[in-house]
């Protein structure tokens, strides 16, 4: 099976700095598994590495999606293996950082084995969905697939018209197709694998710092240039964390220090569900904080030269 150096963590941890030192060390290529910094149209509101630090050291599959696909983590698993038979020839050990906790589960364990549902029946659900709140989407999922709605969040909208979309297509919930699994392109014992976990008031204080400088960046041009888009507003790349709440100021409907309060909150939300979901979900994973990340280095060039 193939080696790779895995980095998982929370938002604002710091995963993207200690994948570019380990990669820089040991002649690594940085791979992301962040499902939003594959968008090309977001940056700064996604904190992508910056053209500086991408020219520093090799990276792959950042900022390679337009913001009007709806990347899926199948479609992230495409390309991962494309990415990864790629360093095999070459030699390049990958360093892959991100996160997104159900890429590395999908990487490691294998992803359900649900058949592709074709674009005109996502488009038709799409379109019957369109201006629709997330808890009405969600009730006519409860509907129809009861089992799979109480997996989901009313408030996940992604994952609701997922649900309804392989249940146009298939005619089967998508709950039935958990135990069917594609086969991993990875293995847990051929990984050096960490979660980077700094003490929740350190994490916290970084969220909010972080939002505050990518507004001094152009966070906003960016958003404005988006919303200018008209895209579906249940696309991934339009629910970027900030994202709805920075297209509300732009429209008028709340102020900007409003806005921000918002992003910085669900951002800190969110981390807490990173946080949830590797405790449970990625067991093999060492738990580091900021003060242990020298020590992740020099254990990953060890990895890498062994």
């Amino acid at each position: 099976m193939r080696r790779a150096i895995l980095i998982a963590g929370p938002t604002a941890s710091g995963k993207s700095a200690l994948a570019l030192a380990i990669a820089a060390r040991i002649g690594g290529v940085v791979v992301n598994a962040d499902s939003m910094q594959v968008y090309r149209d977001l940056r700064i509101l996604t904190a992508r590495p910056t053209p500086d630090e991408e020219d520093s050291v090799r990276h792959l599959l950042f900022g390679h999606v337009d913001a009007s696909v709806n990347y899926s983590v199948g479609r992230w698993l495409e390309d991962f293996r494309g990415a990864l038979d790629a360093l095999e020839r070459e030699g390049a050990t990958p360093v892959v950082a991100g996160g997104t906790g159900m890429y590395f589960k999908a990487a490691l364990f294998g992803l359900s084995d649900i058949p592709p549902v074709p674009a005109a029946i996502r488009e038709a659900v799409r379109a019957r969905a369109e201006a629709r709140p997330p808890e009405e989407l969600h009730a006519l999922l409860a509907g129809r697939d009861p089992e799979t709605a109480a997996r989901l969040r009313p408030t996940d909208p992604q994952r609701v018209l997922r649900a309804l979309e392989v249940l146009e297509a298939t005619g089967r919930p998508l709950a039935s197709f958990q135990n069917a699994r594609m086969a991993p392109l990875l293995e847990e014992a051929s990984c050096l694998a960490f979660f980077l976990a700094p003490r929740r008031e350190e994490l916290y204080a970084r969220i909010d710092a972080r939002f505050d400088a990518m507004l001094r960046l152009g966070a906003l041009d960016e958003v404005r240039a988006l919303g200018a888009r008209a895209l579906d507003p249940a696309l991934p790349a339009m629910r970027a964390h900030g994202a709805p709440h920075l297209l509300r100021f732009i429209g008028g409907e709340m102020s900007l220090e409003a806005a921000a309060a918002q992003g910085k909150l669900d951002t800190r939300h969110y981390a807490k569900r990173q946080f949830t979901f590797a405790r449970h979900q990625l067991p093999s994973f060492r738990w580091i904080d900021s003060g242990e990340t020298e020590a992740a280095i020099e254990a990953a060039a060890r990895f890498a030269g062994s």
